[in-house]
């Protein structure tokens, strides 16, 4: 019996000590196990444990623009962030911080909840809630200081700046096209705590510092961005446009002067403003450029050598192509012209002409070269390359309708790049807006010189489209852009609009595109109106502004204008002001004109002048001939209200209706304005007739 309890003794042991041995080897394996394969993730948590990092973020890089004045800088702010580990009360420390920070209590109950080391509450907050917020001196809440973005001059050149996000990265504009400079690096504060969270007093504290990111200076001009945006301000409220566009480039460098849209919206509360406002439509949106176009067109013709300036072309108001008829903008047409005249006239049977003769390759090498269809690699963001039909699949009527700016579609930036190649004897460059980076020592990081993309035309062909286009503000559609001591080049445009389908009724963009002075080129310039109501054409509407915005840049610029001897006959000082003849009869319209040496040119039949180009208050040469139309008021439709005309003299009563767009009847001459039907107050559409009784 002994001897039995002795063996089933020795079994109990050696099973007990089988069952210790595989508890120790499990136990070395897992010792093994944490000493080798999990030291790294335990020692990472057992520094989360104590260890606590709180950002801090690096200033952002001012943007300057080219004379180094700030456009976008970074101001210091506050933001409150919490460290859950040591908050002591949850309910109550989310019920104080949501009613001072206009929080959501139960969002911010559960995020405090949450197990983390560090967790944001509310960044970059003015400086009265950062102070409510330290009065309450929460445990386990916190203020650090950030930078935020602030854009002293509002709404200026918001489109070339963009804007920023909550961690100060660059969504938009160069701020996001150049974010790697500007953004920086951020560092930190670096406190060690223990097990009941407590801050160890000589623990290691490290304080790692940001480094700040580089400037920026643009080629924009804050002046010349000023004197473009206030003349998109007014032209959008005297047209009631839906939308416009003015770019100036320095034709030498291809540096962006300025570059503006309308409407726009403020960066510094860009969140507040539809989206669609924040599209660049300088370089985002293609439109059919209309006669602007014809630039390329004339550059191309004269480069091939299949016109001469003097070569004699016959309008008779329209040309027909593969069974389709293209009219000229001129009812009747402009007749037996010149080639020069063609390009003064804009004339559209003369350019579909010259365009079939150019033919498909030839018409297609230079818009290849002149960069259409292409990114012009502007520093922007959402540049779009336009529309053209395939090589491949173009016909006589796509070459005959892109002759004169139809069947193709450039983006603004495109064509104002073209214009400037012109300007510069041939050659194209890439258009820029940043001229250099710097650190904050000023040393230069990245420097930006003129990038030629290619020679596109001969100089001697230049001189002579210069030449040309010079003409048509002189003496052509564009006599409302001249600028009194200076030679100015520049073509009109009037496009009507495409939808689905076909073109749109009453629905244009008008434009002019051109660059001062012709002889020695220092601004190129483009103006577009998109939609304008009322009058659309580009020599009416877009050419006054290129005109006025031209005058004071080159007036900024020190542009000295030439001598009054210098200037040639009918430039300078033989221009004079174009007096309105609107509602008048034929025969007073034409001893009006006849006063100041101007010559009455009648299109279409009628006895009494419905409209005239150029418009009253133009400045033009003595001798120069003004258009008088007789039959439609170049006014788009709409509806508009009578004015009260009785008691007024019936040139008085001629020169209100003709302001609204409205034509007159006059029953009897002499004496002053009786009666009138319409009555005033009526509502009627625009070039409706009022017939005025005087007595």
């Amino acid at each position: 019996m002994a001897s039995v309890s002795h063996v089933t003794i020795r079994k109990r042991v050696a099973f007990l000590f089988l069952v210790i041995s595989v508890i120790m080897m499990g136990l070395i394996g897992r010792l093994l196990y944490l000493q080798f394969y999990k030291s790294a993730w335990l020692s990472e948590n057992a520094v989360d444990q104590r260890i606590r990092e709180i950002p801090v973020e690096a200033k952002r890089g001012i943007i300057y623009d080219r004379n180094g004045r700030e456009l976008a800088v970074s101001v210091s702010t506050e933001s409150v962030y919490a460290i859950p580990a040591e908050i002591r009360d949850i309910e109550e420390t989310a019920a104080k911080l949501a009613a001072i920070l206009t929080l959501d209590e139960n969002s911010l109950k559960n995020k405090l909840k949450k197990r983390q080391a560090f967790t944001w509450v509310k960044r970059k907050i003015d400086t009265e809630t950062a102070r409510q917020v330290k009065v309450l001196n929460l445990p386990g809440i916190g203020l650090t200081q950030e930078s935020q973005r602030y854009y002293p001059n509002d709404n200026l050149a918001a489109h070339v700046l963009g804007f920023n996000g909550i961690d100060s990265q660059g969504l938009d504009g160069v701020e996001m096209t150049f974010d790697s400079y500007l953004k920086g690096r951020s560092g930190s504060i670096v406190i060690e705590y223990d097990a009941r969270g407590r801050e160890i007093p000589q623990a290691s504290h490290r304080f790692i510092p940001p480094v700040e990111g580089h400037n920026i200076y643009l080629t924009i001009d804050i002046v010349i961005q000023q004197i473009v945006e206030r003349e998109l301000e007014r032209v959008m409220k005297e047209t009631q446009a839906k939308a416009a566009t003015i770019i100036a480039i320095d034709p030498r460098d291809g540096g962006i002067l300025a570059l503006a849209n309308k409407p726009d919206y403020n960066p510094n509360k860009f969140s507040d403003f539809s989206p669609k406002l924040w599209r660049n439509i300088a370089v985002s949106n293609a439109y059919e450029p209309g006669s602007t176009f014809k630039i390329i067109t004339t550059s191309a013709v004269m480069s091939e050598h299949i016109v001469k300036l003097d070569e004699k072309f016959f309008d008779p108001g329209e040309v027909e192509v593969q069974g389709r008829n293209i009219h000229c903008w001129k009812h009747g047409g402009h007749g037996s012209q010149t080639f020069t005249e063609v390009v003064q006239n804009s004339c559209n049977v003369g350019f579909v002409n010259v365009g079939l003769r150019l033919g498909r390759d030839s018409f297609y090498q230079y818009i290849d070269a002149f960069g259409f269809g292409k990114h012009t690699n502007i520093d922007l963001p959402g540049e779009a390359k336009g529309i053209m039909i395939d090589r491949s699949k173009a016909t006589p009527i796509n070459i005959a309708t892109m002759s004169i700016g139809q069947s193709i579609a450039v983006t603004p930036i495109q064509l104002v790049t073209a214009a400037a190649a012109v300007a510069n004897d041939g050659r194209l460059l890439r258009p820029q807006i940043v001229r250099e980076v710097k650190d904050k020592s000023g040393q230069v990081i990245r420097g930006f010189q003129p990038d030629v993309v290619r020679q596109v035309l001969d100089t001697s062909i230049t001189k002579q489209v210069k030449e040309i286009l010079e003409s048509v503000v002189s003496e052509g559609t564009g006599k409302n852009a001249y600028i009194e001591g200076f030679k100015i080049a520049g073509k009109t445009g009037t496009a009507q609009k495409v939808g689905g389908g076909g073109y749109l009724p009453d629905k244009y963009v008008a434009s002019f595109v051109g660059f001062a002075p012709a002889d020695n080129p220092q601004v190129a310039l483009l103006v577009i109106i998109d939609e304008p109501v009322g009058l659309y054409y580009g020599g009416q509407i877009a050419a006054p502004v290129f005109g006025a915005v031209m005058k004071d840049v080159l007036q900024y610029l020190k542009v000295n204008p030439q001598p009054a001897g210098a200037t040639k006959p009918g430039s300078a000082e033989t221009h004079i002001q174009v007096p309105s003849v609107i509602n008048l009869s034929i025969s007073e319209a034409t001893r009006e004109l006849e006063k100041i040496g101007l010559i009455a040119r009648i299109e279409e039949l009628g006895d009494r002048v419905a409209d005239q180009i150029p418009k009253p208050g133009s400045r033009m040469p003595v001798g120069g001939g003004v258009l008088l139309y007789t039959v439609t008021p170049r006014y788009a439709a709409g509806e508009i209200t009578v004015p009260d005309v009785t008691g007024t003299t019936l040139r008085e009563a001629s020169a209100v209706l003709a302001e609204l767009g409205l034509a007159i009847n006059p029953v009897g001459t002499d004496g002053k304005a009786v009666k009138q039907d319409p009555l005033p107050g009526t509502k009627v559409m625009v070039g409706t007739s009022v017939v005025t009784y005087f007595e």
